[in-house]
């Protein structure tokens, strides 16, 4: 019997060993000595993670403090002080594997960080330098007969790690620059250096079984005719035969759309014959297939068939999705304007690192990640050059979750030409070498429908050689090329006129389909023109980012700000001396001050405040007491700046801006500022006020669609629970893809308006009742504070949760039906009884009447309280419920996610919020509420 044909990813039973510590070679390892990969494994062995780093690995086996938990990283040595050998370590693994007649062997490696020797039984193989780029190795005569088979890989760290200058600073001296690696490892200004530089067998290792003929890079192009209602997919591959003769083969693709669950329709089926000489690789180019009318994804398969009696040989399959991105320089703006299938989108998203600094990746990390965008109402995520090139993976959720990708290259600024002196103005040392990661990268990215471009460097363009060389692999198929730089339609093309022939099948470029730009803030994007003119970085007065002098340009690709965490993870990440809040320093000048402790300054903190310019935004709610407190407080501040930047942007759509990208979304460890969920998967308050301020209709319009018949109505609720203002207008129409004045809230002009106030806005489709768009704003008067909030909190609000549990396994989802169930002197109408500053219209009096409703849910708790007002930032969390656990052991489930979460209820509304997470083995999860007026928590649920 043949070995069954495809790929086997390696990824368990691996151990690893400091090679300085190891005293037989490669050769011993793989044939007379190899080490137990089984307990109990002897000194200097130990489990090792693959993938993984080296540090990785150490940490896992708490040889090292974990460089993420308080000032565990100060306590590792560097690489500038340990020495590269410190960090060249072995990785061994066994597998089995035996071939059958025809068959043929590959072992790959999806990326090593720098280079590696390798070793199967006993036979050495090296693998060059490069940690973007793929190695695949023919093993096929070096396999035991047996099957049983010793792999060994000695891995050395980039040639040039660097040290880390006493000041810190991007890139530590830059020295990383000099290879084609990860930049951010010598540390940044969100993140400590990395102690190893991701030293590592650090993404999949697999091997591939094929028959004699095998599919190497398969590339899938669709281009668009008809205004984009018919669709031509081109394939073409290169083919490998491995035979001593010559092989006849039949090559088929096939094209299949999932219908439900597992049916699915095969929709086109190619087959075409090819003869391959022996020994030889040929390319070959399948006529396209056309006419996909109704499908926007699908399942493209290619195998290749041996008719020498062989059978299969080899098969290769991927999602694709039909789709053109466009984009060009906006005339109006002076920004880039992406437009999808003909539609101009608005950008919104934020920039992006990688999950883990140690590298420690997985599928399933990715698509918690790449799901938390999409729940922000994100539509791109930048890939920043000092990170990764993002894995197929990573991909792989953005198609799903339809999520677009701006992609750069290994290039910075702060590396690569900036800094006193200027270092690594040339870039890399082997232009040769980056080129070859580039393009390998290319390959394996270009069939992903959510890459929608790829630039060349972060602030900085590659070398003029790299540059122009990238300009001319990934220069645009004419099929691609509808839109130019001034936004005039060019003519389209007919598949089938002789121009279509002539301009070429696109599959044959490198890509074809994607723009290059040379770098992040060149050619629509910042000033254009390659200055400095991103940012800025900190924490702003919220109102200024709706003015029309916050930021020049049309298109801001980094604009950041704060994002401190919950207390429960720094509490959870740091020793209970980095519990302190930050001293508030009080200056001359009448701004304060904040002095962090020790392990937040090392672990970034940005703080609330920007004397001269930025008052403490956390001192407007009241001197924060203890860490709690702080952070809550924090939460609140988190959630209105996050939120006026992206209404800022979304307010001059098209007038002034085409999009905005923050920086960033997420930290790759425990840091202290810039991210909408921490490093232990939790989101910050910030997470829910980007999902409201980023919904497609947002009184802001982003959709295709007109939308007619809408209603809006606009509340005031002061802190006594009662209603002083109330606007409503019916009956208006919002434009596509436009902001639409309705009316001015003209609350705070009347005579004794409340210095704190509740705001309340509520967009209706007047057709079917639904609330299309509901945000609540909590407002001071111009000049005034938060303050008053603070005795606000000792109000005891009641409120009522029905609950309803759908568990299967260990997943969890729960429907929780909170409802404000304080009543005013009007009882039930007083959400939306009339109001003397305006006319309440009959069809919202209708509506208010039939909204409550009757719920029969399984579960009913409530939070008893006699006061009335607005129930304000309720925040559910998920626990275990252990019935032994440590003091002030961390009992959160994470991730969890939430529809909605930090919400607030005026009196007589309800609202409901879909949870959903996968608990640990034996454990029973307990759902607790907490918030402003509930801030000792209380368990609402506890599903048994």
């Amino acid at each position: 019997m043949k070995e069954a044909q495809g790929k086997m990813i390696l990824d368990s039973e691996w151990v690893a060993a400091r090679s300085i510590d190891v005293q037989f070679s490669g050769i011993q390892l793989t044939t007379t000595h190899p080490p137990s990969i089984t307990s109990p494994i002897s000194p200097p062995w130990m489990q090792a993670l693959v993938p993984g780093t080296v540090l990785a690995t150490l940490v896992k086996n708490k040889l090292v403090p974990d460089p993420f938990y308080g000032l565990g990283n100060e306590a590792i040595f560097d690489i500038a002080d340990s020495g590269r050998d410190y960090y060249t370590f072995w990785f061994f693994t066994t597998f089995q594997c035996k071939l059958s007649v025809h068959q043929n062997c590959d072992l790959n490696f999806r990326g090593i960080n720098y280079s590696a020797d390798v070793y199967l039984n006993g036979h050495k193989m090296v693998l060059p330098k490069g940690m973007f780029r793929r190695h695949s190795l023919d093993v096929t005569g070096i396999l035991n007969p047996n099957g049983s088979n010793l792999l060994a890989v000695l891995v050395h760290p980039p040639d040039h790690p660097g040290t880390i200058p006493p000041q810190g600073g991007q890139g530590g001296d830059h020295e990383i620059g000099k290879d084609v690696a990860t930049q951010y490892v010598e540390g940044w200004d969100w993140i400590a250096p990395i102690r190893d530089r991701n030293t590592g067998i650090w993404d999949e290792v697999s091997i591939s079984i094929t028959g004699p003929v095998k599919l190497i890079d398969p590339h899938l192009v669709s281009s668009f005719f008809d205004n984009y209602k018919r669709v031509y997919l081109h394939a073409t591959t290169e083919v490998d035969n491995r035979s001593s003769s010559a092989a006849e083969c039949s090559l088929n693709i096939q094209v299949t759309t999932e219908l439900e669950g597992s049916v699915q329709l095969v929709e086109k089926l190619q087959t075409q014959t090819l003869s391959v000489p022996a020994k030889s690789r040929v390319q070959f180019t399948f006529p396209e297939v056309s006419d996909y009318n109704h499908s926007s994804c699908v399942k493209a398969q290619a195998t290749v068939i041996d008719v020498e009696g062989f059978g299969e040989s080899d098969s290769w399959s991927h999602l694709f999705g039909f789709r053109k991105i466009e984009s060009h320089i906006d005339p109006a703006t002076g920004g880039r304007l992406f437009k999808v299938n003909g539609e101009p989108i608005f950008i919104r998203g934020g920039n992006w690192i990688l999950s883990d600094g140690l590298l420690r990746l997985s599928k399933k990390r990715y698509e918690t990640d790449i799901k938390f965008h999409a729940d922000m109402n994100f539509n791109m995520i930048r890939c920043w050059g000092g990170g990764l090139a993002e894995r197929p993976e990573f991909y792989h959720y953005c198609d799903y979750y339809g999520i677009l990708v701006w992609q750069e290259f290994w290039i910075t600024g702060d590396v690569d030409g900036r800094g006193i002196p200027v270092s690594n103005p040339n870039g890399p040392l082997d232009h040769d070498l980056f080129l070859f990661c580039a393009r390998d990268t290319i390959k394996l990215l270009r069939n992903h429908a959510s890459l929608a471009l790829w630039v060349g460097g972060n602030e900085q363009i590659p070398p003029k050689d790299i540059n122009a060389a990238l300009k001319s692999d990934l220069k645009l198929h004419p099929f691609f090329k509808h839109v130019n730089e001034d936004g005039k339609r060019l003519v389209d093309f007919d598949a089938s006129s002789p121009t279509m022939n002539s301009s070429g099948d696109p599959s044959q470029y490198l890509d074809g389909t994607r723009i290059y730009i040379e770098g992040s803030l060149w050619d629509g994007f910042a000033d254009g023109e390659g200055n400095f003119t991103d940012g800025p970085y900190e924490i702003q007065n919220p109102e200024d980012f709706f003015k029309d002098s916050f930021y020049k340009y049309g298109f801001n690709p980094e604009v950041g700000s704060v994002g401190i965490p919950v207390a429960a993870t720094i509490r959870a990440t740091m020793p209970s001396e980095g519990w302190q809040i930050p001293l508030f320093n009080q200056l001359s000048n009448g701004y304060v001050e904040e002095v962090p402790n020790p392990i937040w300054k090392y672990h970034k903190y940005i703080p609330y405040s920007k004397p001269t310019k930025v008052h403490d935004q956390i001192q407007l709610y009241g001197i924060a007491k203890d860490l709690d407190d702080f952070c809550l407080k924090a939460q609140l501040v988190n959630y209105i700046q996050y939120r006026a930047l992206l209404e800022g942007w979304t307010s001059r759509m098209w007038s002034k801006y085409t999009g905005v990208l923050i920086w960033k979304t997420q930290n790759p460890w425990t840091g202290l500022r810039g991210q909408f969920y921490d490093h232990l998967l939790d989101q910050t308050a910030g997470f829910y006020c980007c999902r409201c301020a980023a919904e497609p209709i947002h009184v802001v319009n982003t959709t295709s669609e007109k939308l007619f018949n809408m209603a809006i109505e606009a509340s005031v609720w002061d802190l006594d629970g009662m209603r002083p203002y109330y606007k409503a207008h019916e009956s208006f129409t919002m434009l596509p893809k436009k902001v639409t004045p309705i009316f001015e809230m003209d609350y705070p002009k009347l005579e004794n308006p409340k210095p704190v106030y509740f705001l309340l806005l509520k967009l209706y489709d007047k057709s079917d009742n639904r609330v299309l768009s509901r945000n609540l704003y909590w407002l001071h008067l111009p000049g005034g504070d938060y303050k008053q909030l603070e005795p606000y909190r000792k109000k005891k609000i009641p409120l009522k949760i029905t609950s309803e549990i759908f568990a299967k396994r260990s997943n969890y989802r729960i429907r929780m039906h909170v409802e404000n169930i304080s009543k005013g002197p009007n009882t039930e109408t007083l959400t939306y009884e009339r109001s003397s500053t305006e006319h309440e219209t009959g069809w919202i009096k209708r509506l208010h009447r039939c909204i409550g409703g009757k719920n029969d849910s399984l579960k009913v708790s409530e939070i008893k309280g006699n006061d009335i007002g607005v129930a304000f930032f309720l925040q559910f969390s998920v626990h275990a419920s252990r019935k032994e656990h440590k003091e002030g052991e961390d009992t959160r489930i994470l991730p969890v996610h939430y529809s909605d979460n930090y919400f607030s209820l005026v009196p007589g509304e309800t609202m409901t919020v879909e949870i959903s997470f996968e608990v640990p083995q034996g454990v029973t999860p307990r759902v607790i509420l907490q918030g402003w007026n509930y801030s000792e928590g209380h368990t609402v649920l506890e599903a048994l």
